[in-house]
């Protein structure tokens, strides 16, 4: 990675765009809200490969290693190759990110009253599906061992105790403060609403992904869900009867950041990435930048 000097304009998470073309910079304009620049979609990725270099992986120590570290691994390593899609919008003007930050939602335990919470796991485009197993597993673990809330919490927990004129009025304060790129570094940390991409396993609770809205507040341009593993007996070219296995996935996406085409290109990397799963357990030999 270049050594980039922050200039003005530039916010805490990213630096501004600035040589992107013009009818880019009119998108936030036109559609201002994230909610009108969003496109679904869906697909079914064959994991039948990918089961077995986990399973590998669970063999070789890696206990727990499964599809969400392989799919946050995959997405890192499209960004590694198409770095606009680690793009956000914020106060109408267009970033690029400086780190990748996964958001997701986990559960202290499996206890159906306890808490659920987000989590914020900050990666590097250089990050291996290893990597991945590892900040995880911290995370959580720092999670799940403590008795008392993380930031996202503390900060929910003594906004809900005030009067509701007086949040209406926070979030005001807060939007403003987005907008002109002045939160502080503390509140950007624990927000679950400012990150790369949001995802989440519904596998986990034995159900389909669904589309899942983005939150027009906040950075986060991609939600990714994905459900339980299915099986599938298809013909293979020779007639025979193949026994397959397959996840459905569910994603929606920021457009304004890149255009459909783009998209187009970072998908069928993440189709490869899954018929050759092998590439995410060791690191880029190259990393591309994002256009300054």
């Amino acid at each position: 990675m270049s050594k980039y000097k922050r200039r003005f304009g530039d916010r805490k998470e990213g630096r501004l765009l600035r040589s992107i073309p013009p009818f880019s910079k009119f998108i936030p304009y036109i559609m201002p809200q994230r909610n009108d620049r969003l496109v679904n979609y869906e697909e079914s990725f064959e994991i039948s490969g990918v089961d077995k270099r986990l399973r590998a992986l669970r063999v070789q120590g890696y206990k727990g290693i499964g599809l969400l570290h392989f799919i946050i691994a995959v997405y890192i390593r499209c960004i590694s190759m198409l770095p606009a899609a680690n793009r956000f919008i914020a106060g109408r003007r267009i970033y690029s990110r400086d780190v990748i930050e996964v958001v997701m939602a986990v559960r202290r335990s499996s206890n159906v009253d306890d808490t659920e919470t987000t989590i914020k796991v900050v990666f590097q485009p250089t990050d291996t599906i290893l990597d991945v197993y590892r900040k995880m597993n911290e995370k959580i673990e720092e999670i799940k061992t403590s008795d008392e809330n993380n930031n996202t919490e503390e900060i929910a927990e003594a906004f809900s105790k005030l009067p509701r004129f007086l949040i209406r009025f926070i979030i005001l304060v807060l939007r403003i403060m987005d907008y002109f790129g002045i939160l502080p570094q503390a509140i950007l940390d624990a927000s679950p609403f400012h990150g790369s991409m949001i995802i989440t396993d519904l596998g986990s609770l034995r159900i389909g992904p669904v589309y899942h809205h983005i939150y027009n507040f906040g950075t986060l341009p991609v939600f990714i869900a994905f459900g339980a593993k299915r099986r599938a007996y298809e013909l293979d070219k020779n007639g025979q009867v193949q026994d397959r296995k397959y996840i459905d996935t569910k994603m929606v996406l920021d457009e304004g950041i890149v255009d459909g085409h783009y998209y187009a290109q970072l998908l069928q990397a993440f189709r490869y990435m899954f018929a050759h799963p092998e590439i995410v357990e060791a690191p880029p030999t190259r990393v591309i930048e994002d256009v300054y």
